[in-house]
């Protein structure tokens, strides 16, 4: 039930509108980072004040809403989220990916299919893709206008050069409707070809930044690489310890102090919906080979064991 003491969904009716132009400008330009007036909100900066302003602008009385963190429903700022809009709008709150309609995430994108029904709103920490390459804001304006990238593929073929591969595990760069580069927040990159042409609409708020951008539905979206070196996402050894899923997003727990390790589905909703329908993982822990031992110290695959 709404809390009658705030307004519906805390922010005022003005702001509310200010926020919906500035979002009707992102859309018209994909991957475009539009200014806005961020405002306080209830919640320290780097808690997802900027998704936060943009669910609040677009939340109506009967959308129902999801909140995930690191893929995740039950994490410190998924629930204050979601028990804040519970409070201030009263709309019914969700665990479940498929009956949302709104969905604010932070860190990961769902495993199950977006719909046209649905609109995914990101909280970014920092919105620039070429800020940790050229600190002045008025230079990576001008090169956002002539669409001039060069400097982030020279970044990513140093990698290569040194490295033998790109070393961008999360936040990796892509490319929106082949114009502008963008930050796809801190997501995993195995989750950048789930943007491409997804039919839900992509919301991206960074309130500290005052910066807000779009991805319309059926957009394509291209993360960056090279013809010798083609995009590739994470993969696993191991499949999920509870459900046995092995394509979706692992998290890595260690689970003793040997070291033992067991691998999770990162998206609780998917990992739960598997196990209601019948599907079932080892159950177990593995010891990984420690990369930093002595030979003499070294587990072999062989003598790996459930924990």
């Amino acid at each position: 039930m709404m809390d009658q003491h705030y307004n519906f969904a805390f922010l005022d009716e003005r702001t509310k509108k200010h926020i919906r132009r500035a979002l009707l400008k992102a859309v018209a330009v994909p991957g475009y980072q539009v200014p806005f007036g961020s405002r306080e909100m209830p919640f320290a900066y780097g808690w997802g004040t900027g998704g936060v302003q943009i669910t609040a602008s677009i939340i109506g009385s009967s959308d129902v809403l999801k909140v995930i963190d690191q893929g995740s429903d039950d994490t410190t700022n998924a629930v204050n989220i979601r028990r804040f809009f519970a409070r201030t709008t009263g709309v019914t709150t969700t665990e479940k990916t498929r009956e949302a309609t709104l969905i604010q995430t932070r860190h990961r994108i769902p495993e199950a299919p977006l719909t046209e029904s649905q609109t995914l709103v990101y909280q970014v920490p920092m919105p620039e893709p070429l800020s940790k390459l050229e600190p002045r804001r008025r230079e990576t304006i001008k090169m956002h206008a002539l669409s001039e990238y060069g400097l982030m593929h020279v970044r990513l073929y140093e990698d290569i050069a040194q490295l033998g591969a790109i070393s961008h595990a999360y936040d990796y760069p892509v490319m929106v409707n082949e114009r502008y580069l963008m930050s796809p927040s801190p997501i995993p990159k195995f989750d950048n070809p789930k943007m491409h042409m997804n039919p839900a609409l992509q919301l991206f708020g960074a309130g500290r930044e005052k910066r807000l951008y779009a991805i319309p539905p059926y957009t394509p979206v291209r993360s960056l690489d090279f013809e010798d070196h083609p995009f590739e996402v994470q993969r696993w050894d191991h499949a999920c310890a509870l459900c046995g899923a092995s394509e979706s997003y692992l998290d890595e727990m260690i689970v003793d102090d040997a070291g033992s390790r067991l691998f999770v589905c990162s998206d609780s909703d998917y990992c739960e919906e598997r196990r209601d329908a019948g599907q079932v993982g080892t159950q177990q822990a593995v010891t990984l080979h420690d990369a930093l031992a002595t030979p003499s110290e070294a587990v072999t695959p062989s003598e790996q064991e459930a924990a």
